[in-house]
């Protein structure tokens, strides 16, 4: 069993985490842990004029490593193994696409870490990622 947990770096994020933790002994052998956080593209083409690609990589991955330090803490106080990714795009449609490129059975997630008017504005990560999951898709509250 594959299981891909996605985390946006807010504390609701790790009770997903928690969950998949809580249900260890309900396995037969311990399934494949892969973490996922997705940076919004924030750079345009235009900005690339004034900024060199590595530093923006740079940023991204640091923002990455940071939204996943809580959630890998967590996996490596309980020493299981997982393996985690740092993607940058649409978080919605990089969940679903990461989850059919592993071939996950799984997708664990928490209601979003987005504001109120965010999830107004640009739609729930987590409705989407419903709709377009390859998998089931498990809503922790």
């Amino acid at each position: 069993m594959k299981i891909l947990v996605p985390i946006d770096g807010s504390a609701r994020a790790d009770l997903a985490v928690q969950y998949v933790l809580s249900q260890m002994s309900n396995w037969v052998s311990k399934p494949e842990i892969f973490l996922l956080n997705v940076q919004w593209k924030v750079v345009n083409s235009n900005v690339k004029f004034f900024i060199d690609p590595q530093t923006v990589q740079d940023y991204y991955r640091e923002a990455g490593l940071q939204a996943l330090a809580a959630a890998r803490l967590l996996l490596d106080q309980a020493g299981l193994s997982y393996q985690y990714h740092i993607g940058v795009g649409t978080p919605a449609e990089g969940i679903a696409q990461y989850a059919l490129e592993q071939g996950v059975s799984q997708i664990v997630m928490t209601q979003g870490g987005e504001s109120n008017l965010q999830s107004l504005l640009l739609g729930s990560v987590t409705s989407r990622v419903l709709s377009l999951a390859p998998c089931p898709v498990l809503i922790v509250k």
